[in-house]
């Protein structure tokens, strides 16, 4: 289908939080799309305009404590469930009973989520860059810290309340611009240099990014959006999200090892850790994923996929969504 594509229309909504900023363009059935770490709906900037021209409703979202939406001062009101219930404020405010949710890094584990919980509202799934991995294990601080030996692996880091921060907001520009190329295919470091995902001890995590370097696919106008809303915010409603993994591990206990039943997508990157440390989770898929309809690993492709590759996302996006069940 092709249709007339509007300009992004950009809105709030009430949710549980408070309100959520969301961009929206195209009608037809809602695709909802759900950003990662440290992003915006602006990463969907491309994706938008796709969709909407293959005839559907696409809705970016800001998360809860990103860009305009909500940030409550409580670290506790950036658990899983709630990024749940505001997704489900999100369809509702727009006047739908049901959408499809597509989610990127962190927004793939909010959109797993949000599946696994409201299934009468999440009809299908998409998940990028980050597999499907059911709620189950040790308590995730415990594996996070046994993780990389004599350094600190990133998510631990991240956890500790003000310390990603004086090491972020002091020059959010620049620390934005190393992750996002220590993370990029074309600009990643080279295989056996230090891995930018551990810090070592008395150092940051910027100590391992590359310098001067933007990635192809990203250039100075691109840094200025997200710079500019995290200047404006701070980074830690952003940050929350890691503060709360062991939160989430209790609240979600009823659904260990529950598989995600509904039609699914996954297309992750074959340079992206994510994808490389959690190999067993993509095999697991036939028992986690049950109605998975199609799985990709992008061929030198890193981490932040329908931005490197918006052509090949878009093309498997709208593939995928024609062939799910009206």
């Amino acid at each position: 289908m092709s249709q007339h594509v509007a300009e992004f229309t950009h809105r709030l909504v009430s949710s549980p939080g408070g309100r959520i900023h969301l961009v929206e363009q195209g009608m037809g059935p809602l695709v909802l799309l759900v950003h990662g770490f440290p992003e915006s709906w602006y990463s969907w900037r491309r994706q938008l305009p796709a969709l909407a021209a293959a005839g559907y409703r696409a809705v970016a979202v800001d998360v809860r404590g990103y860009g305009r939406s909500s940030k409550p001062a409580a670290t506790h009101a950036y658990r899983m469930l709630d990024l749940v219930e505001d997704n489900v404020s999100v369809v509702h405010a727009l006047g739908e009973e049901s959408a499809v949710i597509v989610g990127h890094d962190w927004g793939a584990t909010i959109a797993a989520n949000s599946a696994l919980l409201r299934p009468e509202v999440f009809r299908a799934v998409g998940l990028l860059s980050v597999p499907y991995t059911p709620r189950g294990g040790p308590r995730p601080s415990d594996v996070f810290a046994q993780m990389g030996g004599d350094e600190e692996f990133y998510v631990s880091y991240f956890q500790e309340p003000g310390r990603a921060e004086a090491e972020i907001e002091p020059d959010v520009r620049g620390w934005l611009a190393g992750f996002y190329a220590a993370l990029s295919a074309d600009t990643m470091p080279a295989p056996g240099a230090p891995d930018p995902h551990f810090v070592s001890k008395a150092q940051t995590l910027r100590d391992r990014f590359p310098i001067g370097r933007l990635p192809a696919w990203f250039d100075e106008n691109d840094l200025d959006v997200y710079a500019g809303e995290f200047e404006r915010t701070g980074v830690t409603g952003a940050l929350n999200r890691y503060r709360n993994m062991d939160r989430d591990w209790e609240d979600l206990a009823a659904f260990d090892g529950a598989p995600i039943t509904q039609p699914s997508l996954f297309i992750g990157g074959s340079l992206d850790a994510s994808t490389t440390w959690l190999a067993d989770a993509i095999k697991a898929y036939p028992l986690t994923l049950p109605g998975l309809i199609s799985s990709h690993l992008l061929d030198g492709c890193g981490h932040w996929i329908q931005q490197e590759r918006p052509d090949d996302i878009n093309r498997l996006l709208t593939e995928w969504l024609a062939v799910l069940p009206a």
